[in-house]
């Protein structure tokens, strides 16, 4: 039995990388890992989403679509939610596939 690299498969069923559908596919997998780091964290600091909404100043509603990744939220507003929960955040930037030229 042949056995398939999880690359592969997703090559396969979603689109290579650099298309549009596994593009929207990778982002919407980035964004249910930020919703789900943010309920994490939320929980931890024994919050509700009203609570943590308060700390934030927006509605519970939004809190809830964040964490279920139902909304394209404001990166001013993640970073908004993570400073009340009192959590350090890391971003990497990886450019792929483009040569840097430096003069």
């Amino acid at each position: 039995m042949k056995t398939y690299s999880l690359e592969e498969l997703t090559d396969k069923h979603i689109g290579k990388k650099g298309t549009r559908k596994r593009d929207a596919f990778e982002y919407e997998l980035r964004m249910d890992l930020l919703g789900q780091a943010i309920k994490e964290a939320r929980k931890k600091r024994n919050l509700t989403q009203e609570q943590l909404g308060e700390l934030v100043g927006v509605k519970k509603a939004q809190i809830s679509k964040i964490e279920n990744s139902l909304t394209d939220a404001r990166f001013e507003t993640i970073i908004k939610v993570f400073r009340a929960l009192n959590a350090k955040v890391n971003f990497n930037v990886e450019l792929l596939n483009q040569r840097m030229d430096i003069a």
